[in-house]
């Protein structure tokens, strides 16, 4: 396995998240950004949103190299409640980063935000996203039937939750 660690996302992963996203192996995370211009409007907006506290993005670094992201978002009708998102560049897939940034998101939620319940939302057929809730310890509490739109189209999710 892997030592993974989070830092705080900065403007200057633009370029990298735009690489790793723009693998057309990555059908499952459906916000794609069209350049590394748009990837970098998105991450100036970090600030605001943390100090909003509706999201905390960090990037994933493993052995120095930036390998993904991770972040958990709070809405504000729920402020008690998280839900945590990561995606892992392919060439590192399969080797427990993924679950290390969630078990690190999830001290950050319960200690640090005050969260109470920390959930992991994931297509239905995103087996690898469902394998990363496991071995990070959530239980499945069912299924979301047309729970996010996609386009045109409403794809059922698993719902995977963990509560402090």
């Amino acid at each position: 396995m892997v030592h993974t660690k989070l830092r705080r996302q900065q403007v200057s992963d633009a370029k990298r998240f735009y690489e790793i996203l723009s693998n057309p192996n990555f059908i499952y995370w459906t916000t794609k950004p069209k350049s590394v211009a748009d990837e970098r409007r998105w991450l100036l907006n970090n600030t605001g949103k943390k100090r909003k506290n509706t999201d905390h993005n960090f990037s994933i670094i493993c052995a120095g190299c930036l390998v993904g992201a991770a972040g958990i978002k709070i809405y504000p009708h729920t402020p008690y409640i998280g839900e945590i998102g990561y995606f892992v560049d392919e060439a590192y897939w399969g080797k427990g980063i993924a679950p290390q940034a969630v078990r690190i998101l999830e001290k950050i939620g319960f200690s640090k935000l005050g969260l109470v319940r920390i959930e992991i939302r994931m297509n239905i057929k995103n087996k690898a996203s469902e394998m990363v809730a496991i071995k990070a310890g959530y239980k499945k509490e069912g299924l979301l039937r047309k729970a996010f739109k996609h386009g045109d189209k409403y794809i059922d999710e698993y719902l995977y939750a963990k509560v402090k």
